[in-house]
């Protein structure tokens, strides 16, 4: 990252079904509990607004546009993102512990934001192994 004290940015992907055997007023509830925790985050500067995902999507590639997939099941699994503000992955990771969703089978991918652009010449996610 970016090897000082700053803060900066954490992408959540929001991942994961409901439990099968979670009532809907059970799930309901964790939602109703999500919103104001994570408005009170974004209000004090510790996250920052996302969006929740639509299930249609696409994928574009050198083989061309496939509409409605295929996402190696993504479509089902991401949900929606936003990002939390931290000095370090830890930190990040901590501040989305509590989150009232993660009891009833959501959890978290968290991954830095990489600010520099992309070289061919620097080790990445692209980068082969």
């Amino acid at each position: 990252m970016n090897g000082n004290d700053d803060p900066h940015d954490y992408l959540v992907l929001s991942r994961g079904q409901w439990d099968k055997d979670a009532s809907p007023e059970d799930i309901q509830r964790a939602i109703d509990a999500f919103y104001p925790w994570l408005e009170a985050h974004i209000a004090a500067g510790r996250m920052k607004t996302g969006e929740r995902l639509a299930r249609e999507g696409a994928t574009v590639s050198r083989k061309g546009v496939a509409i409605d997939g295929p996402y190696g099941e993504t479509k089902e699994l991401v949900g929606g993102y936003w990002f939390v503000v931290a000095r370090s992955l830890e930190e990040a990771a901590r501040r989305l512990a509590d989150s009232p969703t993660l009891r009833h089978g959501l959890f978290y991918e968290l991954r830095p934001v990489e600010p520099e652009r992309a070289s061919a010449y620097v080790r990445t996610n692209e980068t082969p192994d």
